[in-house]
C-alpha cells in the first residue's frame, strides 16, 4: 500500500505541531518537520491531522511548512560505541554535535548514535554451518578495559550460519551471513531498536540477590534486589544526586545508565565533569569505561524529556540482554511527568490530578516494569538484570504529589530523603521510619547464607530500637529526658549510636564511602552485642551515665573508619565493648 507521507502545518504551540494530509501516518512514527528537518514523533492522530511533539526548538515555524514522515518509531541504534558516550534524549552524541556546532546544538543537525567510521576488532564465537537462535551471542567485542560488548543474534532471526570471519570492522560492515530458509540475513553489529517497545526475554525470574550499594542505610534496612524498583523522593537540598552518584559509583552493576531528565543545566554540568574523574572501585579505571549518559537538561527542549527515559531503559535492556547487571539512574521523573502535563495540556486532553494527564500511572507502571532480573533470549540461558531507580523532586517535598503517588504504587524500594535530617547534616539524609524496601522475604535466604545466619535477626532489632525511640522522643518532651526509666535511657542511646555510628555516612571520605557486607555486618553487631550486654548490666544496678562513660563508645564512634582489610579490628572492638559492660557488672555485684 502507498502512504502518503507528506503534510503540511496547520498549528504551532510550542513544542506541539499540528499537521494536515498526513491521512497514511502512525502513531509514534517519526518526523521531518519544515525544511529545517527537525526531530518530532506523532503522539495524536484525528482524521487527516496529526499531532507532533517535536524534539528541538520549534521557534520561527510557522503554518504552510512541510512534514514528512519517515514511517519509522523513534528507535535507537545499539552496538558497539555507546559506552562512554553522552547522548541527548534522542540519542545524538553530544561530543560529536560539539565538534559539528560548537557549544550550541544546530536545530535539524542529525548525528548518528554509533559512529560510522570507528572499526573494531570483532572475535566470533561461532563458526560457518552453527545453528543459532535470536539472542545468541555471535561473537565479541572489547569495546572498553571494563565492557566486553557481545555481539548477538536481533530478536526475531534463527537459522545456519553461512559465514563469518574475524577482523576490524565498522558498525554498518556486514560481519556474518545468516540463512533462514530462503532468506539470508546479513548482520552487522548495530541494532536499531524502537525505544517505546521493550526487548524480549525468555523468563522474568524473582530478585533474590540485592544490589549490593555499599551505603549503610540501604544494604542493612532497605535493600533493593538486583532487577529491581526503587524511588528515591526529596525536596531541593536532601542529597538525591549524591545518593545516585554513590549508587552508580557503589552498586556491583556491570553497566550504569545515568539519565539526567529535565535537572538544571549546572547540575548535568557537574555529572558530566565528575563522572570521568570518578575511578572504578573495583578496577581503578575511570568509571566512565562502564557508563553510559543520557543528557537532557531543562534547557533542552521539553518534548525530549520523555524520549530520553525511554532511550535510557533501551540501551539498559540491550546490554541486560547480553547478561549484564545494569542500573539505570533517572534524574528525575517528575521533570518527564512534568514534559508531559505540558504536551497533554497542549493537546487539550482531559487534566488529571494537580494538572497531569490521566495516563501519568501507566505511563509510569510501563517504565518500571521494563525492570527485572530475566533468563535472556539464546541457547545458553545467561541471565542478566536492569535495576531501576528513579530520583522524584516533588515541589516542597510533598510526598502526597501524583508523581510520586503513582511511583511508590509500582516500585518495590522507598528511599525517603527527608531536608530536616539533611540541615542536621546527617547523610544519607534517608529517613529510617517512612522508608521500606519489599524484597526482605526475596532476600532472606542470600543475607543468611553468604553474609550471617543472624543477620536478619540484627536487622529486625536494630529497626525495633529505632522506632522505640521515635515513641520515648515524643514522651521526652513532654516529662523531660530525667523522668524516664533507665531501660529507656538506654535505648535512646543505643538508637543514638545506631544512627550516627552505623547509619550516618560520609561519601567523600575515602574508607567511609563504601561498606562491604561483611563490614555492615561487624558493625551493627558490635552496637547491639553493646546493648544485650547494658540491658544486663543495668539489671545488676549499674547507671546508665556509667555505661555512657565507657572508653570503648567512643571507639564505637569511631568503627567506620576502620578499612575493609582490618576487619579484624572489629571482632577484637566488640568484645572489648562486652567485657567493659561486664567489669561494669561485676563491679556493681561487689559492691552489693
Amino acid at each position: 500500500m502507498n502512504r502518503e507521507t507528506k503534510g503540511t502545518i496547520i498549528k504551532v504551540s510550542g513544542p506541539l505541531v499540528v499537521a494536515e494530509g498526513m491521512t497514511n501516518a502512525r502513531m509514534y512514527d517519526v518526523v521531518r518537520v519544515s525544511e529545517k528537518n527537525l526531530v518530532g514523533e506523532i503522539i495524536e492522530l484525528r482524521g487527516n491531522k496529526a499531532s507532533i511533539q517535536v524534539y528541538e526548538d520549534t521557534q520561527g515555524l510557522g503554518p504552510g511548512e512541510p512534514v514528512e514522515t519517515t514511517g519509522q518509531p523513534l528507535s535507537v541504534e545499539l552496538g558497539p560505541g555507546m559506552i562512554e558516550a553522552i547522548y541527548d534524549g534522542v540519542q545524538r552524541p553530544l561530543d560529536a554535535i560539539m565538534g559539528l556546532a560548537g557549544n550550541l546544538i544546530t536545530r535539524g543537525l542529525y548525528v548518528p548514535g554509533l559512529n560510522r567510521e570507528k572499526k573494531w576488532n570483532f572475535q566470533p564465537k561461532v563458526k560457518a554451518g552453527d545453528r543459532v537462535v535470536a539472542g545468541d551471542i555471535l561473537g565479541t567485542v572489547q569495546e572498553t578495559t571494563l565492557v566486553e560488548h557481545r555481539i548477538m543474534v536481533p530478536p526475531g532471526m534463527q537459522g545456519e550460519i553461512v559465514s563469518i570471519e574475524p577482523g576490524s570492522f565498522t558498525v554498518t560492515d556486514v560481519i556474518a551471513e545468516l540463512r533462514d530458509g530462503e532468506k539470508t540475513h546479513h548482520l552487522t553489529m548495530m541494532q536499531r531498536w524502537p525505544v517505546r517497545k521493550a526487548r524480549p526475554y525468555k523468563e522474568k525470574l524473582m530478585p533474590i540477590i540485592p544490589l549490593i550499594t555499599g551505603q549503610r542505610v540501604i544494604d542493612a534496612l532497605f535493600p533493593i534486589g538486583k532487577g529491581g524498583t526503587a524511588c528515591v523522593p526529596g525536596p531541593f537540598g536532601a542529597g538525591k544526586t549524591v545518593v545516585q552518584h554513590q549508587l552508580a559509583k557503589w552498586a556491583d552493576a556491570e553497566i550504569v545508565v545515568f539519565v539526567g531528565c529535565g535537572e538544571r543545566g549546572n547540575e548535568m554540568t557537574d555529572v558530566l565533569l565528575e563522572f570521568p574523574e570518578l575511578k572504578d572501585p573495583r578496577s581503578g579505571e575511570p568509571l566512565m569505561k562502564r557508563t553510559i549518559l543520557v543528557a537532557n537538561t531543562s534547557n533542552m527542549p521539553v518534548a525530549a524529556r520523555e524520549a530520553s527515559m525511554y532511550t535510557g531503559i533501551t540501551m539498559a535492556e540491550y546490554f541486560r540482554d547480553m547478561g549484564y547487571s545494569v542500573a539505570i539512574m533517572a534524574d528525575s521523573t517528575s521533570r518527564w511527568a512534568e514534559a508531559l502535563r505540558e504536551m497533554s495540556g497542549r493537546l487539550e486532553e482531559m487534566p488529571g490530578e494537580e494538572g497531569y494527564p490521566a495516563y501519568l500511572p501507566t505511563r509510569i507502571a510501563e517504565y518500571y516494569e521494563r525492570a527485572g532480573r530475566v533468563v535472556c533470549l539464546g541457547s545458553d540461558n545467561r541471565i542478566g538484570a536492569v535495576s531501576a531507580i528513579g530520583a522524584v523532586s516533588p515541589p516542597g517535598g510533598d510526598l502526597s504529589d501524583p508523581v510520586v503517588q503513582a511511583t511508590l504504587k509500582v516500585v518495590k524500594v522507598f528511599w525517603s530523603l527527608e531536608d530536616k535530617l539533611a540541615y542536621e547534616r546527617h547523610f544519607p539524609a534517608i529517613n529510617w521510619l517512612t522508608s521500606y524496601s519489599l524484597y526482605h522475604d526475596h532476600l532472606r535466604s542470600f543475607f543468611e547464607q553468604e553474609v550471617a545466619a543472624d543477620w536478619t535477626n540484627l536487622r529486625l532489632e536494630a529497626m525495633a530500637l529505632l522506632q522505640k525511640e521515635a515513641e520515648l522522643k515524643e514522651i521526652a518532651r513532654l516529662v523531660g529526658l530525667d523522668a524516664l526509666s533507665p531501660s529507656d535511657r538506654l535505648v535512646l542511646e543505643t538508637a543514638r549510636s545506631i544512627r550516627e555510628d552505623f547509619l550516618h555516612q560520609n561519601a567523600f571520605h575515602e574508607i567511609d564511602s563504601y561498606a562491604s557486607f561483611s563490614k555492615q555486618y561487624k558493625m551493627l553487631m558490635i552496637i547491639m552485642h553493646f546493648h544485650r550486654a547494658s540491658v544486663e548490666a543495668l539489671g545488676q544496678d549499674t547507671s546508665i551515665e556509667e555505661i555512657a562513660r565507657l572508653p570503648v563508645r567512643e571507639e564505637i564512634g569511631r568503627m567506620r573508619y576502620i578499612g575493609e582489610q582490618e576487619l579484624d579490628k572489629l571482632e577484637s572492638l566488640r568484645k572489648r565493648a562486652v567485657e567493659q559492660v561486664k567489669a561494669l557488672t561485676e563491679k556493681a555485684e561487689a559492691e552489693v
